[in-house]
């Protein structure tokens, strides 16, 4: 067993010489002794010391760098333990500075656009391995799992209809109810078939649709794959063999593509039957009369807006989702916030492609 740690004072007190073993074990009442040393030495000799740990290096550095004092006689191994603990040494802050509160601002505005960024370009490259994987299926279409894309068809479309059906349903009378107030002014209350036939076919048919599916099938999608992130399962069937963009992305790309134009056919459908079940009950505007007058003032171009706007709202909600579920790492808290990332994104990225539509729609004369 090495010695104790003990010191003596050479040359006059101005050598601080260390024995034994510097270590948390073997210190014993050596850091009070030294605590009450009235000597003022002017260097430390660790020549016989034995070993020493971090403790020791501790003791050692924090006499010398009271009393700059320099250290001699430190191997090679106690000399980068000592250098450790120097580097170590610095002052923590109890709390961060505080900032201007414009400043700050600016940092927040700053992150944001850089984290912006940075999930933009990921979403950009996701896509691209999207359509890489697309690619390859569409050479080998055997590939494809059918049961797989079958099951999100449901899930994305059969039983998102009773919620979608309702919502659509209600906007459909609270369009009717709002037109009709503003036109009874005019004594124009006839033109409100215009203003629900146009507005559900359109627009709000398909824009509805679109933020009730990303916040239904867009979080789940995103849930579902980071929770097997956490799981380690999509590690797992990369080591099987299964590709998971195969296995997990493509279906449920597949599922909001196709699904998107049948559910937002759907909701314009039912929103016209909420508007015209006001129009009747209401103003007196028999069904008969509610449809021949819809066949006259709404083209066939507002019915093609929607339904060419619908496969791209389902695209970039299906790839807003799966991106975010796939990045999912760390915690249990990195999925909430990875599914309420995708909500946002999808529903941001819709009406941005929404308002391109509608320029370039009205650019071509659909209008």
């Amino acid at each position: 067993m090495s010695a104790p740690a003990d010191y003596q004072l050479a040359d006059d007190g101005k050598t601080l010489r260390f024995s034994g073993s510097l270590t948390l074990a073997r210190l014993g009442q050596l850091p009070q002794r030294l605590d009450d040393l009235e000597a003022s030495p002017n260097r430390i000799d660790l020549a016989p010391v034995e070993r020493m740990d971090t403790v020791g290096a501790w003791l050692v550095h924090r006499i010398a760098r009271d009393g700059d004092i320099a250290v001699e006689g430190a191997n090679e191994d106690q000399a980068h333990l000592l250098e450790q603990v120097a580097a170590a040494d610095q002052p923590l802050k109890i709390r961060p500075d505080t900032l201007p509160g414009f400043k700050r601002v600016l940092g927040h505005m700053g992150e944001a656009v850089a984290r912006s960024g940075t999930t933009f370009i990921g979403l950009v490259g996701f896509f691209g391995a999207v359509m890489v994987t697309v690619w390859a299926l569409l050479r080998n279409p055997g590939r494809i799992r059918w049961n797989a894309v079958i099951r999100q068809f449901e899930v994305v479309g059969v039983d998102a209809l009773g919620i979608i059906g309702l919502m659509s349903f209600l906007i459909g009378i609270v369009i009717a109810q709002q037109g009709a107030i503003q036109l009874r002014q005019f004594g124009a209350e006839v033109f409100t078939i215009n203003l629900v036939g146009r507005l559900d076919l359109r627009e709000l048919g398909v824009l509805m649709t679109a933020i009730m599916v990303a916040g239904r099938s867009g979080s789940a999608f995103a849930a579902q794959l980071g929770s097997m992130k956490l799981a380690e399962e999509v590690d797992a069937m990369r080591t099987i063999g299964v590709a998971p963009m195969e296995a997990l992305v493509i279906p449920r790309i597949l599922a909001g593509v196709t699904m998107m134009p049948l559910l937002a056919f759907y909701s314009a459908m039912i929103g016209l039957i909420g508007g015209g079940l006001f129009c009747w009950l209401s103003l007196g505007i028999p069904p008969i009369t509610f449809i021949a007058r819809l066949r006259e003032v709404v083209p066939i171009t507002d019915l093609l807006q929607g339904l060419l706007k619908a496969p791209v709202f389902g695209l970039i909600i299906a790839v807003a989702g799966c991106f975010q579920g796939m990045q999912v790492e760390g915690n249990a808290e990195a999925v909430g916030l990875r599914t309420t990332a995708a909500v946002v994104q999808s529903i941001f990225l819709v009406i941005v492609l929404d308002a391109f539509f509608a320029v370039f729609f009205a650019s071509i004369g659909w209008i």
